[in-house]
C-alpha cells in the first residue's frame, strides 16, 4: 500500500498558480512513503475492533502506548461540566516546552477529550506540552458559544501552563474537522480571545486538520441548525477575518476529503492568508481520508501520512519564522 504525499508551500515572497486551478502555489513535492510492516498489524486490530463494535477511536488509544508521557486528567477551565480539558507533558520534562491546544471535531455535535489521549499523547512524546479540552456541544448550545468555551479553555492554558512544563510564550492552538475550525476563530477572530483579556497575536501560529473555514451556505443538514441557518452571519467564517498580523498557519488536508472540500476551505485559507503576506504551509495528504488524517497522529498509525512530522517540525520552528 502507498501513500501519496503532496507538499505545497506558501511563502510570502513569491506566488505563481496551480494547474488547473485558482490556489496560489510556490513548490510542490511529491514522493511515496510506503507504509511500514507495523501500520498493517495495527490496522488489523482496528479491524476487529470495529467488528466487535468497539468505537474506532478507544482502538486508537488502546494500540497508542502513553510511554514516557504524563497525563493530567479533568482540571477545570470553567464552571458547566464540559468545561474540563487534560494535559499531557513529556515525563520529567523540566524546561519550558512549546504548547499546542488541541480541539478534537465531531461536527459541533459529539466528542470527548478522552478518545483523543492518542493526540495528546503523539505530540507530547515529541516534547510538546498538549492541552485537550471538552467544549460545549449543540443541542446544548449553537454557535458562537463554543467559542467562547475555545477561548477559556486556551486563557487558561495560558494562565496556568507553567506549572506543567509549558511555555506560554510558546503557544500553538490546533484542531481537526470543527475543532480546526475553532482554532481558526481563535487565531484569526479577535473577538473571542479579546473577551479573555488576550490578542490573537499572543499565538505562535495554529494548525488546522481538514478545517472548515468557509462554508457558507450552510448545506449539511446536522451543522445547519448549529449556525442557525439559513441565517448564518458572514462573520461566521474564518477566511473572513484573515489579516496581515494575522498568525503563522500550517493547514493539512486530505487531498480526497468527501466532507471538507479541501481547494475551497485549505486551499482557499492558504489563498488568503499568502494575499495578506501571512506565513503559512499547506500540505495535501492522499491514502487518508477525512476522518482517517487525525488518526495519522498515533504513534501507531503515524506511517499513514506525515502529520505529526508536519506538526513538529512547524512548532519547532516557531510557525515558519
Amino acid at each position: 500500500m502507498v501513500a501519496k504525499v503532496y507538499l505545497h508551500f506558501f511563502p510570502v515572497w513569491k506566488q505563481t498558480r496551480m494547474h488547473g486551478s485558482g490556489a496560489p502555489l510556490v513548490a510542490v513535492r511529491s514522493h511515496t512513503q510506503r507504509m511500514r510492516k507495523p501500520i498493517f498489524s495495527t490496522l488489523a486490530v482496528l479491524l476487529a475492533g470495529l467488528l466487535s463494535a468497539c468505537s474506532p477511536l478507544t482502538i486508537v488509544n488502546a494500540v497508542s502506548p502513553a510511554g514516557s508521557v504524563q497525563a493530567t486528567r479533568a482540571l477545570r477551565y470553567g464552571s458547566d461540566p464540559r468545561n474540563a480539558l487534560d494535559v499531557y507533558r513529556p515525563a520529567g520534562n523540566a524546561a519550558a516546552a512549546p504548547v499546542i491546544v488541541f480541539f478534537y471535531g465531531g461536527n459541533w455535535v459529539s466528542g470527548k477529550r478522552e478518545d483523543y489521549a492518542f493526540v495528546g499523547r503523539a505530540l507530547a512524546a515529541r516534547g510538546f506540552v498538549v492541552v485537550v479540552p471538552d467544549y460545549r456541544l449543540y443541542p446544548q448550545v449553537r454557535y458562537p458559544d463554543f467559542l467562547v468555551d475555545s477561548a477559556g479553555a486556551l486563557a487558561w492554558t495560558a494562565r496556568e501552563i507553567t506549572a506543567y512544563g509549558g511555555d506560554p510564550k510558546r503557544l500553538f492552538v490546533m484542531g481537526h474537522s470543527a475543532g480546526a475550525y475553532n482554532a481558526a476563530m481563535l487565531a484569526l477572530d479577535p473577538r473571542w480571545l479579546a473577551a479573555q483579556g488576550m490578542k490573537p497575536d499572543m499565538l505562535r501560529g495554529w494548525i488546522g486538520l481538514a478545517g472548515p473555514y468557509d462554508f457558507l451556505p450552510v448545506t449539511n443538514q446536522t451543522t445547519r441548525p448549529v449556525f442557525n441557518a439559513p441565517d448564518t452571519p458572514p462573520d461566521s467564517q474564518p477566511v473572513n477575518h484573515v489579516g496581515v498580523s494575522s498568525p503563522p498557519a500550517l493547514l493539512i488536508a486530505a487531498k480526497e476529503d468527501n466532507l471538507v472540500d479541501p481547494a475551497r476551505n485549505t486551499g482557499g485559507m492558504a489563498a488568503s492568508l499568502l494575499a495578506h503576506h501571512v506565513p503559512v504551509r499547506a500540505l495535501y495528504v492522499d491514502g487518508v481520508g477525512h476522518a482517517t488524517l487525525v488518526v495519522s497522529l498515533s504513534n501507531s498509525l503515524k506511517g499513514l501520512a506525515p502529520t505529526l512530522d508536519a506538526v513538529e517540525a512547524f512548532v519547532r520552528s516557531d510557525g515558519g519564522r
